[in-house]
């Protein structure tokens, strides 16, 4: 199935067909900076849907929809009873989200499918375009919902029952949107051959090294803690510097070791303080509770164990006399990484195709860390303008985007057996 004729080789897909699509995409929740407000599973989001599957039915695709809303279009192959070569990605934005995040792995996926009808190309196995549920996690937790269902990462019944900050739940919306699909949500074994998915960087990494394509090994694993340390209030004017049981001053001592401990592992390591709650906050007392976030990612567990024994190292070190310090982790993500082969296709493709190329790790989740659980899988990063992403001034180059989305049209063929 991984030959192709030589001229499934050759086509290239139409990049302002690509741009436009993206662009017609983006009116839906415009905002006035630019971006996109499109949140999961509101009435903007079934336009969204309601677009992406006329477009896919435009072009002979059936479409099917699942429990948690998932939409499959999908394209026949030769033998359709061979396990679908899947791409895609999500439409649901941030609140002040841009127009490429998720949007643009579907709608690179749905111009491979529009550029195999134009050149009368059929491939062995099928094709199918994925819309996952509820990526961005703005509106309901967990992230990556969709895709987490199929994977079997958590119940369909879990799901369904998440709230939004009004108490609407994910099965009420989904049937106030006419999305809650007959189909099965958590995919059956095989289920799929292969997922490739298409997306912006969100990082600047591509764009400093004048790199068009990001040969993605793997996802980061992640770790999220919450921290408490407690001191004491006191009076900031009669309390002596030596006396003093500061929890804001600890709080900075371990802002600065996360940020330490990360660096030590370069250069694929990450360690972040997000979030801060200083008690009582006030100009003239002395700080005597301080909650914070610790983000920690690693490409491997050895590393990611590595800075969770430091980090707890640090807290251990900093619980003196006066001063407490009590450390929980809430999440933890295992390190995901892609399939080789798929890898080397995305590798090969650049390469092929004439497009600078370097290896990258994602250090963001994606739909296809769950999908990677469940079939072969690899991602295909291009650049965004300054590294912007969640933020409605995101930008990507055009030329960049049809370099990417050929890339993935190569893939898919290789992966799927195309021939004319």
């Amino acid at each position: 199935m991984e030959r192709l004729d030589q001229r499934a080789a050759a086509v290239r897909i139409d990049g302002a067909r690509l741009w436009d699509s993206l662009m017609q995409l983006a009116r839906i929740g415009a905002t006035d900076k630019g971006g996109v407000c499109r949140l999961a599973l509101t009435d903007l989001d079934r336009q969204g849907r309601d677009l992406f599957v006329a477009w896919a039915k435009e072009i002979g695709c059936t479409v099917r929809i699942d429990a948690i809303g998932n939409i499959f279009a999908r394209r026949a192959g030769r033998n359709d009873a061979l396990p679908p070569v899947m791409t895609g990605s999500h439409i649901d934005t941030q609140p002040t989200g841009g127009k490429f995040d998720g949007n643009y792995g579907v709608l690179a996926g749905l111009e491979v499918l529009r550029t195999l009808n134009d050149n009368r190309i059929v491939t062995e196995a099928p094709l199918e375009v994925a819309v996952w549920t509820n990526e961005e996690g703005s509106r309901f937790v967990p992230v990556m919902m969709g895709s987490g269902v199929y994977a079997g990462a958590f119940t369909l019944d879990h799901a369904l029952a998440q709230r939004d900050h009004d108490g609407v739940s994910v099965a009420e919306a989904l049937d106030s949107i006419g999305y809650a699909g007959p189909e099965p949500a958590l995919g059956a074994p095989g289920a799929v051959g292969a997922y490739f998915e298409a997306h912006i960087e969100q990082g600047p990494v591509l764009e400093a090294h004048g790199k068009t394509i990001g040969v993605v090994q793997g996802a980061l694993g992640q770790r999220w803690y919450d921290v408490t340390i407690t001191g004491m209030e006191a009076h900031a004017g009669p309390t002596p510097m030596e006396l003093r049981r500061d929890a804001l001053l600890a709080a900075a001592q371990l802002i600065q070791s996360v940020n330490r401990i990360a660096c030590e592992h370069a250069p694929h390591a990450r360690g972040t303080v997000g979030w801060v709650d200083n008690y009582p906050n006030s100009r003239n007392v002395i700080p005597g509770r301080v909650k914070l976030s610790v983000d920690l990612r690693a490409a491997d567990d050895t590393t990611l164990d590595a800075l969770n024994a430091k980090l707890r190292a640090e807290c251990g070190a900093l619980s003196t006399k006066g001063i407490d310090v009590a450390i929980e982790q809430v999440v933890y993500f295992p390190p995901q990484p892609f399939a080789p082969e798929l890898v080397d296709a995305i590798r090969t493709g650049a390469q092929t195709l004439g497009y600078s190329s370097m290896d990258a790790i994602s250090g963001a989740g994606h739909d296809a860390v769950y999908l990677a659980r469940v079939a072969p899988t690899a991602m295909i990063f291009v650049p965004c303008k300054d590294g912007i992403s969640h933020n409605e001034i995101e930008d990507a180059e055009p030329a960049h985007l049809e370099a990417g989305c050929n890339v993935l049209l190569q893939a898919m063929l290789q992966r799927a057996g195309g021939a004319a």
